[in-house]
């Protein structure tokens, strides 16, 4: 449950590598010196790059830069799904970037993805265009699809900062918490009443110790982390048919009402609404 460092070969023949992986029931949490661009469509995910914790709905794109610590975005999915990932080392192009004028808002695209960005509106969807394209084409032509992705996303301002500061992995090598059994124990205990005090144990500190810990690293608090995963289990369960006062129930929550506002204020609309538009 330690953080793994992943080693990133390139395609045979190619300066970076496009893929299509499906981790979904793997806790995948990792770092490795190449920036890497990941598009997912699901109906709901967990969003976790270096500090940052929250989910995602519908699709997610994401820049991460070298050496931040995150999660598979495929982790815990239920539902089907489809992710494209690119990786790519910082000098793919030798010198080019940091020497061709035209190539500047690249280069300082790549400098702000040490804080993890994640594009939205207009740009995610002209980029997952682009993106299932390249996987049709040969490697010269992927090449200069890609500087035209990252064109793309240099110029764009429909972007969110993930971190407010380089989280690489030394921030994570020696961390107390293992996030991988924290996930675990969440995972199995979200439907009732995780215990704080139980995951400090397991961990080794003192229950203060720990909420003090977990949220210098995470940015959120414990209850905070476990509500957002409740109800990101909660969307998968009103699409797939249930009703609202059954997945209120099913995970985790005793009222109703507390369930109703919770859910509007984390997925932005109330859980009516999320189960009428998704129904449609």
């Amino acid at each position: 449950m330690k953080i793994q460092k992943e080693l990133v070969l390139p395609d045979p023949g190619k300066s970076f590598r496009l893929f299509s992986p499906s981790l979904r029931n793997y806790f995948f949490w990792h770092y490795h010196p190449e920036y890497e661009l990941v598009y997912v469509e699901a109906i709901t995910g967990i969003r976790h790059v270096g500090q940052h914790i929250s989910s995602y709905m519908d699709s997610d794109l994401v820049l991460i830069g070298p050496n931040i610590p995150h999660l598979n975005f495929d982790y815990g999915v239920k539902t089907e799904y489809r992710q494209i990932v690119v990786q790519l080392q910082e000098h793919f192009l030798g010198d080019a970037i940091r020497e061709t004028p035209e190539l500047l808002s690249i280069q300082q695209l790549f400098e702000r993805a040490v804080l993890g960005l994640s594009f939205l509106g207009e740009t995610k969807t002209v980029v997952a265009k682009k993106l299932k394209y390249m996987q049709t084409i040969g490697h010269f032509e992927q090449l200069l699809c890609l500087l035209e992705v990252f064109q793309i996303l240099a110029k764009s301002d429909e972007v969110v900062e993930l971190n407010e500061k380089d989280t690489s992995v030394k921030l994570f090598l020696n961390d107390k918490i293992r996030m991988g059994a924290i996930y675990k124990y969440i995972h199995a205990n979200y439907n009732e009443k995780p215990d704080v005090n139980k995951v400090a144990s397991s961990v080794h500190l003192s229950t203060a110790a720990f909420c003090r810990y977990f949220r210098k690293q995470t940015n959120i608090t414990f209850t905070d982390f476990v509500n957002q995963y409740r109800i990101t289990q909660a969307r998968t369960l009103l699409i797939k048919g249930k009703t609202i006062t059954e997945t209120c129930y099913e995970v985790g929550f005793e009222s109703l009402s507390y369930f109703n506002k919770l859910f509007k204020r984390i997925a932005g609309e109330n859980p009516s609404a999320f189960k009428k538009r998704y129904l449609k």
